[in-house]
């Protein structure tokens, strides 16, 4: 790698390196937070802090299905015990389910806790 440095008129010191060297020096930041961040998320994993989620489950969300519906049934959960455990009327949760409602954040919460998911896994 070739770099050459400038001192500026302020007393700033630059580096000033070809494309090609500044391409690789950017790809291998990208490459190293990618390992980092997979060294994290198999930390969180083997902590219990994260799951993997079945194929299937993620091509239902892909495609379009309630997220709190399909975390239920993920979780084998009925409707009816869902509601009871997360303490909202099971009328209302079929109605969040399909997408006549929207839970208030207490309430996705709630759902969230009930579930062992993030509120941002269940409204993406």
């Amino acid at each position: 790698m070739n770099a050459q440095t400038i001192v500026t008129p302020a007393g700033e010191r630059l580096v000033v390196l070809s494309e090609a060297d500044f391409r690789a020096l950017s790809e291998a930041a990208e490459d190293n937070a990618d390992r980092l961040a997979v060294g994290e998320f198999r930390r969180r994993l083997a902590a219990g802090e994260e799951e993997l989620l079945p194929s299937a489950m993620v091509d239902r969300i892909l495609g379009g299905e309630n997220r709190i519906r399909v975390w239920r049934e993920h979780r084998g959960l009925t409707a009816r015990a869902l509601a009871e455990a997360a303490g909202i009327a099971q009328p209302f949760l079929s109605q969040i389910e399909t997408g006549k409602r929207e839970g208030t954040v207490d309430t996705l919460r709630r759902i969230a806790e009930v579930l062992s998911a993030t509120i941002d896994d269940l409204v993406g």
